[in-house]
């Protein structure tokens, strides 16, 4: 019985203690409540400014998020810890501060990858190489940006497929951004025959070529020739689209080929097939009907013989 009591009286003793200092921290409890309402007042209210503010000098909606929510998580772990101070904590903080940082380091090494991804897509968002509906090449990849996020690179293929790329991969091999002067130069080779008048084919062509759809006017029409084929005369008719599109590119090459057939075939001129020698084993500067007319008198003197002897 006497044990009894020592210990309720031990019990007593502490809550006795317990409550005295719960009273005497009425009032840090109470600043640090205050000082709690406060930061989250204070980070929704600079995260909600900073948002109108940055929506004017980036339009890259993901990093907009990033940054305003990273500032308001910042606040509110500041305000976390003055709150812990407040309340006579302060090993609290120090040990929360050394864990953060440990967890942080180990989060590091696991999540390398999408470490890097994440900071490519901010970089990206930053630069602005490329943006939503350019038409770009990379990674072996062609096709349309659809999406841009801090993870990765969406891409439409012509033929329909859609390709989410990492934003390392993208960062660290070359781009190229078809769509970034708005025009695109087409390379039409094209061959003639041997007989005909190359200045008349040159002027003929740059004429059939005026008019293609999508044509930047004010460039010029180029009509090169370029080498001697084993059957044809080769050149390379130039111009340039607007582009936007991979149809923009492609509707005008078609566009181009069919003119200058039309135009070829309006004034007699030939686009050769390709030529085939076959040797008959006969000799250099003897004509193949001299040597079939040979072969046949032969014939026909081998069966008059026969003829005799029967």
């Amino acid at each position: 019985m006497k044990d009894i009591n020592n210990a309720l009286e031990l019990l007593i003793n502490k809550l006795e203690i317990w409550g005295n200092q719960l009273v005497l921290l009425l009032p840090n409890l109470f600043v640090a409540l205050i000082l709690l309402i406060l930061t989250f007042y204070i980070a929704r209210v600079v995260r909600n400014g900073l948002d109108h503010v940055i929506n004017r000098f980036s339009h890259s909606a993901a990093l907009n998020n990033l940054v305003s929510t990273l500032l308001y998580l910042a606040l509110l772990l500041v305000g976390f810890f003055f709150v812990l101070s407040v309340l006579k904590l302060d090993r609290v903080v120090i040990s929360l501060l050394a864990g953060v940082g440990i967890l942080g380091l180990a989060l590091g090494f696991a999540f390398q990858d999408i470490a890097a991804n994440f900071i490519s897509g901010i970089i990206i968002a930053v630069q602005k190489p490329f943006g939503v509906g350019d038409m770009i090449e990379t990674n072996d990849y062609f096709g349309v940006i659809e999406r841009i996020t801090l993870r990765t690179v969406d891409i439409r293929k012509p033929t329909g497929e859609l390709v989410k790329l990492p934003n390392k991969m993208v960062f660290e091999n070359p781009v190229t951004n078809l769509s970034f002067h708005g025009s695109r130069r087409v390379d039409l080779e094209v061959g003639i025959s041997y007989a005909e008048d190359l200045e008349q084919v040159q002027k003929i062509v740059i004429e059939a070529l005026e008019d293609v759809k999508n044509r930047v006017k004010t460039r010029d029409i180029e009509v090169m020739y370029d080498s001697f084929g084993d059957s044809s005369i080769n050149f390379k008719a130039r111009f340039w689209v607007s582009y936007s599109r991979q149809v923009d590119y492609v509707g005008a090459k078609s566009d181009a080929i069919i003119r200058i057939k039309k135009a070829f075939d309006a004034n007699n001129i030939v686009i050769p097939f390709p030529i085939r020698t076959l040797d008959f084993a006969i000799k250099g500067g003897d004509r193949l009907s001299g040597e079939l007319q040979s072969i046949q008198d032969a014939e026909g003197n081998g069966e008059q013989e026969r003829n005799r002897e029967e």
